[in-house]
């Protein structure tokens, strides 16, 4: 008889790796998520069949935002907020741990299902299959449940580690607070039924009984039409649609996404445009030149009048190819009044009012 493999087979690796504890007792397990998703997925793309990608986008100014200038806030009242800062939260994190220290065991049927929210499997560590057997064997002849509490991926869990035919299950509880009461939604209150309707119910019941239930009653039948759709319009060749190949990513995402180094060379070419006109017509430094350079040497601009032709008429062109994100955000940093509510032409006409 070959010898029995306690250990995990090879490749298989959990997402989290620790022991379970209680008392004198250590068990190295590891954790593996028991449920996936699933079936078909269907993806949002315009109608050339390209991928579309979520943006956050600002309700009050209009724009779309870049990571940099989002924030998160804590909602004490309506639209009122109280900012919290990443290292704020890192300061109240839980600490890192690898010990999943069992605080008590409570009867399986004490806990409510409706506290389970997802289950992991616990599969026993290198060197951790006899105490894991073990443990699983005891819980599930007393028909108990450890609960404990443990930190993964930067979160508190509270967590029952249950056993069942010699495998450990760990399900992630929610908080008592998580859950509705039944007041909460509008049910009625219990009343007690007559004999006669509760025999005729229970006459239907039986009926409809089944010693198991079978695992086609189980299958998602929305995805498997849904499947067959889908071979259905390949093979007619209807409906089926390509990215277009010519469509770059960046190009798409210019008329929404604002280019920094864009905006950056023309906030400096709008500045020395304004300085142009402060210093009755002497010409602008190059907008490519850093701020220092602009201090020490102003008149060198002044030898290259030319030069400044060609790069307000490029301005010029500029704005006009400009998408109106990137026209608001230079009204902005103009302080041109009344822009949330101008046209593109509008806004085009009053930036270069203003420059």
């Amino acid at each position: 008889m070959p010898e029995r493999n306690d250990e995990p087979p090879r490749g298989a690796r959990g997402f989290w790796s620790g022991t379970i504890s209680f008392g004198l007792v250590s068990v190295p397990v590891s954790l593996f998520t028991a449920t996936r998703t699933s079936g078909p997925s269907l993806r949002m793309i315009d109608p050339d069949g390209t991928p579309l990608r979520r943006v956050y986008f600002c309700s009050s100014e209009q724009v779309p935002l870049e990571a940099d200038d989002i924030v998160r806030g804590y909602e004490i009242e309506k639209e009122r907020f109280v900012l919290i800062e990443d290292e704020e939260l890192e300061a109240i994190a839980p600490e890192k741990s690898q010990e999943i220290a069992l605080e008590r065991f409570v009867d399986v049927d004490a806990i409510d299902p409706i506290y389970f929210e997802r289950a992991y499997f616990l599969a026993p560590g290198r060197g951790g299959a006899r105490p894991y057997r073990l443990l699983a064997e005891v819980m599930e002849r007393c028909g108990r449940a450890g609960i404990a509490t443990f930190v993964m991926r930067g979160k508190e869990y509270l967590v029952a580690i249950i056993s069942e035919r010699g495998l450990l299950r760990a399900e992630t509880l929610r908080f008592h607070d998580e859950l509705r009461r039944p007041k909460d939604v509008g049910l009625p209150a219990l009343e007690e039924p007559d004999d006669g309707r509760v025999k005729k119910m229970k006459r239907a019941l039986e009926k409809l009984e089944a010693d198991t239930l079978d695992r086609e009653a189980l299958r998602d039948s929305r995805a498997a039409r849904l499947e067959a759709l889908v071979e259905r319009k390949l093979a007619s060749g209807s409906g089926v649609i390509s990215a277009p190949e010519d469509a770059e990513p960046s190009e798409r995402e210019s008329a929404e996404i604002i280019d920094l180094m864009q905006v950056l060379k023309q906030s400096l070419a709008e500045r020395g445009s304004r300085g142009e006109k402060r210093s009755n017509g002497e010409k602008p430094p190059s907008a490519e030149k850093p701020r220092s350079a602009e201090k020490k040497r102003p008149k060198k601009a002044a030898k290259a009048p030319r030069a400044a032709r060609r790069s307000d008429a490029r301005r010029e062109d500029d704005l006009a190819a400009a998408p109106k994100s990137e026209l608001y955000e230079r009204a902005k940093r103009l302080d041109i009044p009344g822009r949330s509510g101008m046209s593109k032409e509008q806004l085009i006409d009053a930036i270069r009012s203003a420059s």
